[in-house]
């Protein structure tokens, strides 16, 4: 019996996803839980596999790489040897010249797929004559005003929830049009315009509040430094600075539970293990892969794991499970030369710790103006789900381990 390759549903909120490509030929021999296609979704590119085994037939109208597909889409089967594919619904047919009547087939001679109902063609249903099918979808709005301004639909690309094209696609269209454009275009990348999506939304559905605090982290950069030496000795990765800061993180959110959870509805969801999301910088974009149990592991742990997930994030190999089930994140970017920032809520996490650059600067130490390493912690929470004394009391909690890592990191 035929079975059916459909597009999975990879992230909690996918509705479309990207196509990129077959991993098998039509034809070849499949066997249970092989890599069949890849397809992008919420911002990760994962390689489906065979939910059986049988003879690969992709269907006549399956997608091209860089395609949009919708969740659920039918792809093709897996079909035993000898089977064929189940037969595809039939197109329309091009309009041709009026048969007189003595000319017309009689209605006994139809063919049993003529007489197949519409309901089974949901291609030839869903999609307008007029309308190639790979053109973009639009609103009926969008298609009125485009042929009212002579815009060109069919270059365009939607800004849509799921891509259609709608009215603002087409006016702005219409403006470049009328102003010459000296910049160059970039086209919207799929994880670019999840990445737009989860951002705007972030700072538009929360009420978000920032915090700023500066700590001493010159015993910090110390024991980074004595690390390194065991850790060559032993053939494991040196636990950096922001190893150390999810450690201390995950260790300051044991005490203050309320900045580990998530406002949902009409309730406030608090999460008994902190999953700790890392802000990663790749050349697609911002991606945060998840440590699971990041409170119950040691910095050696941390170090492994941490480094494998930047690896796989740059190289777009995380799946799906790495990108899912974050409690709380963590950004870096003292590395760039930022002192202070604003970092932009992960939903549905109510709190985000942001890390500037440690730098040597003159501070107060034991009554004395001396060179301290200094760095600046920024913590944006949702204001619905945490006051303001709250969040103070954990980014202190957060300072003070920063400070004295060696009486927090090991407990």
């Amino acid at each position: 019996m035929a079975l059916e390759i459909r597009v999975p549903r990879l992230g909690w909120n996918m509705e479309t996803g990207t196509f990129t490509g077959w991993l098998k030929k039509d034809g070849e021999a499949v066997q249970e839980g092989a890599p069949l296609f890849a397809v992008e979704g919420d911002k990760a590119l994962q390689e489906v596999e065979a939910v059986g085994s049988g003879i690969l037939r992709i269907s006549a109208d399956a997608p091209q790489p860089g395609a949009t597909v919708a969740v659920g889409a039918l792809l093709g089967h897996l079909v035993e040897a000898g089977e064929s594919p189940p037969a595809e619904a039939p197109r329309a047919a091009s309009p041709g010249p009026a048969e007189s009547p003595t000319e017309a087939a009689p209605a006994s001679a139809k063919t049993p797929a003529l007489e197949t109902p519409a309901a089974e063609a949901p291609v030839a249903r869903i999609r307008a004559p007029e309308t190639p099918a790979a053109a973009p979808r639009i609103s009926p709005r969008a298609r009125r005003i485009a042929r009212e301004l002579g815009v060109d639909w069919l270059t365009l690309r939607g800004s849509g929830r799921t891509g259609r094209i709608v009215e603002r696609d087409v006016r702005e269209a219409a403006e470049s049009l009328a102003e010459p454009v000296a910049a160059r275009v970039v086209p919207l990348s799929s994880l670019r315009r999840t990445i737009a999506e989860r951002m705007q939304e972030g700072s538009n559905a929360t009420a978000p509040v920032t915090l700023m605090t500066e700590a001493d982290a010159t015993e910090l950069a110390l024991l980074r430094d004595q690390l390194k030496e065991p850790a060559a000795r032993f053939g494991e990765p040196a636990p950096t600075f922001t190893d150390l800061l999810v450690v201390l993180s995950a260790r300051a959110l044991t005490v203050h539970p309320i900045l580990n959870a998530r406002f949902e509805g009409d309730k406030i969801l608090l999460e008994d293990t902190v999953h700790m999301a890392l802000a990663v910088e790749t050349p697609d974009g911002l991606l945060a892969p998840v440590i699971r149990e990041a409170g119950r592991k040691r910095i050696g742990e941390i170090a492994r794991e941490t480094k494998g997930l930047i690896e796989r994030a740059r190289e777009r190999k995380l799946s799906a499970e790495e990108m899912q089930g974050g409690t709380f994140t963590l950004s870096n970017i003292g590395m760039y030369g930022v002192d202070a920032f604003t970092p932009i809520l992960n939903l549905p996490q109510c709190a985000i710790l942001g890390v500037g650059r440690i730098v040597l600067k003159p501070a107060v130490h034991l009554g004395q103006v001396v060179p301290r390493q200094m760095v600046t912690l920024s913590l944006t929470f949702d204001h619905r789900v945490v006051d303001g004394a709250p969040a103070a009391r954990f980014l202190s909690t957060v300072r003070e381990y920063v400070e004295k890592p060696v009486l927090w990191l090991w407990r």
